[in-house]
């Protein structure tokens, strides 16, 4: 993998554990929940463009007709980098969040950003920490 990926799955890594941090913090906080938000939208862009990167550069697939996080996310589903429709659900509440305005959105996902999304993020970093080993 070259340098540009390590330096992007580094920063994933980061996001990641900053977000988890969440499940420490009270929820009911405005600020708490605007945090969670915008740190769950980093983290998820983050993953799907390493996602991305280890199909181009570790599986060599290419045939993105746009590489658009869809796309990335059912070929990652397909080379078994992720599991489960939790990634395609993730997808559609990260796309919400950016037009959350009023914080209502993130009142309605957070508790399952916190409880679930981000395990399913750490399941992610442990198949590419294990990819990377080999």
């Amino acid at each position: 993998m070259d340098e540009k990926f390590i330096r992007r799955f580094e920063s994933f890594r980061n996001s990641l554990d900053s977000l988890a941090e969440a499940k420490q913090r009270d929820l009911s906080d405005s600020f708490v929940l605007s945090g969670t938000s915008a740190k769950f939208s980093i983290t998820f862009d983050l993953a799907w463009k390493v996602m991305k990167d280890i199909l181009v550069q570790y599986y060599a697939i290419t045939g993105f007709v746009t590489g658009s996080p869809r796309e990335v996310l059912r070929e990652s589903f397909q080379a078994n980098l992720i599991t489960g429709d939790e990634w395609m659900d993730m997808l559609k509440v990260r796309n919400q969040l950016a037009h959350d305005y009023d914080g209502v959105i993130v009142k309605e996902h957070c508790g399952t950003i916190v409880h679930v999304y981000i395990d399913k993020l750490y399941d992610f970093r442990k198949n590419v920490e294990k990819l990377l080993k080999e």
